[in-house]
């Protein structure tokens, strides 16, 4: 069992480790946009893992016993990361990696560009085939549909 004043330092380290985490899955949702379901399934994965991360904490350093001082330390070093450097570290590192795919995007198109030239010219050719093989169906369907009128009127 640790002291009161270790215990509160890990209380605050836990708190400021928990919300740098949460920053982590923020720069994410800013670099992936994705829908709510999914920022939904981030959210109950990060309330799990902040649960089992408090947990562990009461456990190991007061045997299982909750303590409000901790729980006061850990709120206080989420408000201290919070208040210091959450903000531009969420703005900055999203913004760098944001850039960062956004070269990497252009890079690859160029890349692929002569493949996407290629595969354009057989596009092309396969859909005038594709129309020629279509206008042919067309004309001996109208041959075959005049040929019963034909047959018909004749009977």
């Amino acid at each position: 069992m640790a002291t009161e004043n270790e215990f509160l330092l890990h209380a605050l380290l836990t708190g400021i480790f928990i919300t740098f985490v949460y920053d982590v899955i923020r720069i994410f949702r800013r670099v992936v946009p994705h829908n709510s379901f999914f920022v939904s399934l981030e959210d109950l994965g990060f309330w799990i893992y902040c649960g089992g991360t408090v947990f562990l904490l009461m456990y190991h350093e007061s045997n299982g016993e909750l303590r409000w001082f901790a729980v006061f330390g850990a709120v206080a070093g989420m408000l201290f990361y919070r208040k210091l450097f959450s903000p531009p570290f969420v703005k900055y590192v999203s913004l760098v990696l944001s850039k960062i795919l956004e070269g990497l995007g252009k890079i690859l198109r160029w890349l692929l560009r002569p493949f996407q030239l290629i595969l354009g010219s057989i596009g092309r050719g396969i859909r005038r085939i594709g129309r020629r093989i279509r206008k042919a169906i067309k004309m001996r369907l109208t041959y075959l549909l005049k040929m019963l009128k034909i047959g018909l009127k004749g009977q």
